[in-house]
C-alpha cells in the first residue's frame, strides 16, 4: 500500500512520546474548542512548531480541522445557522485563497511571526468585540467575513475572529459552535485545496493532520456533554494566558533566530 507507506513516512524522526503527546493534546484542545468555539488552531502549533518547525503548521492543522469540525457538526448539526453560514463562506473563500498562498511564500522565520502575532492578537480582539457588543447585519457580516478569510487562509488561530463575527450577528450558544464549525469545514475545504496546488501538503503534512484529526473527532461529543457543566469564563481565562504566552515565545525564538 504505496500510499499508507507514504503517509506513514511523515512521521520519520518522530518519537512514540511525541506522537502521543500530540495526540493528547489534540484531544484536549478538540474538548477546550467544542466547548469554547476556539482553541485547536491556537494550541496546537505549541506542540507541532518545536517538533516539524513552523512553515507546515497551517496546512496541518488545514487538515485537521476538517476532521475535528465534523465531530461538531454531527454533535450540533441541529443548531447550525445555514443563512448566515452561507453568507460567511461566500464572502471568504476568496481570499482564504489569497492568504492560503501568501503564507506559502512566507520563511521559516516568517511563518513564526506570523503564527505568534496571530495568537497574541486574537485575545483582545475577541474582548474588542465583546466589550463593545458590536453588532452585524448581513453586509457587516459578508465585510468581516472577507477580511476573515484572508486572515484565516494563512494562519492558525484565527477562530477567535470567526466567533466575533457570528456573535456580533446575533448568534449565541450551541449555535455559535455549530454555525463556526460549519463554516470552517467549506473553507478549510479551500484552504486545504491551496495548499495542495501550491505543493505544501508533504507525507508529514497529512500523516500530523490526519493523527490530530481522528484524535480530536470525539472530542465535539465530550464538549457537548460538558458545554452545561464546565465554567466558562475561568476556562477561558486560562486558555487566553495560554495562547499570548506561546505567542510570545514563538515570535521570541523566530527573532533569536533572525539576529544569530
Amino acid at each position: 500500500m504505496p500510499l499508507l507507506a507514504d503517509i506513514l513516512s511523515g512521521f520519520a524522526n518522530i518519537s512514540f512520546a511525541q506522537l502521543a503527546l500530540v495526540a493528547c493534546v489534540a484531544l484536549f484542545a478538540s474538548v477546550v474548542g467544542g466547548i469554547a468555539g476556539y482553541g485547536t488552531g491556537a494550541l496546537m502549533p505549541l506542540v507541532l512548531v518545536p517538533m516539524v518547525g513552523p512553515e507546515p503548521v497551517v496546512p496541518i492543522i488545514a487538515i485537521s480541522a476538517l476532521l475535528t469540525n465534523m465531530g461538531r457538526v454531527a454533535a450540533f448539526f441541529t443548531h447550525i445557522d445555514g443563512r448566515r453560514t452561507l453568507i460567511v463562506v461566500a464572502a471568504a473563500a476568496f481570499t482564504c485563497v489569497l492568504g492560503a498562498y501568501a503564507y506559502t511564500r512566507l520563511t521559516g522565520i516568517g511563518a513564526a511571526i506570523v503564527i505568534g502575532s496571530m495568537l497574541i492578537l486574537s485575545v483582545p480582539l475577541r474582548r474588542f468585540a465583546r466589550r463593545r457588543a458590536l453588532t452585524l447585519k448581513d453586509g457587516g457580516l459578508a465585510v468581516g467575513s472577507a477580511a476573515y478569510g484572508l486572515v484565516v487562509g494563512g494562519t492558525t488561530g484565527s477562530g477567535a475572529i470567526l466567533l466575533s463575527l457570528l456573535m456580533a450577528a446575533g448568534l449565541e450558544g450551541a449555535a455559535v459552535i455549530a454555525t463556526d464549525a460549519a463554516i470552517t469545514i467549506f473553507v478549510g475545504l479551500v484552504k486545504v485545496s491551496t495548499f495542495g496546488v501550491a505543493g505544501v501538503v508533504t507525507p508529514q503534512v497529512v500523516a500530523f493532520g490526519l493523527l490530530i484529526g481522528v484524535i480530536a473527532f470525539p472530542g465535539g461529543f465530550l464538549a457537548k456533554a460538558l458545554l452545561a457543566r464546565l465554567p466558562i469564563t475561568v476556562h477561558t481565562a486560562m486558555l487566553d494566558a495560554v495562547i499570548i504566552a506561546g505567542g510570545v515565545v514563538m515570535i521570541v525564538a523566530a527573532m533569536r533566530s533572525a539576529w544569530a
